[in-house]
């Protein structure tokens, strides 16, 4: 699913404007993306979590050439969904 798809979906089921729509689904983006960056984690009752996890640097290995390297430290976005959302596709 895409966001023109998203933005579809709330056109036709809740009967906004595409317009409406298009910046309904732009600003839920924005202010999930923005809470992300503070570092806050996103709890979303009944579907899953989002959260950032901070990655320490680690060797890692070359596979073509065998020969060591570093793997920075990073920042990751890991998402854990609900009980309720895993047992809807546990069902599919």
């Amino acid at each position: 699913m895409t966001k023109a798809d998203l933005v579809n979906a709330i056109y036709e089921r809740v009967g906004f404007s595409k317009k409406e729509s298009a910046r309904i689904v732009e600003l839920v983006f924005e202010i999930i993306k923005e809470t992300l960056e503070e570092g806050e984690k996103i709890k979303i009752s009944g579907f899953g979590n989002f959260v950032i996890r901070d990655k320490r640097a680690r060797i890692g290995r070359n596979p073509q050439t065998n020969e060591e390297i570093t793997i920075s430290a990073r920042r990751v976005l890991t998402f854990k969904p609900s009980q309720v959302l895993r047992n809807a596709l546990k069902d599919v």
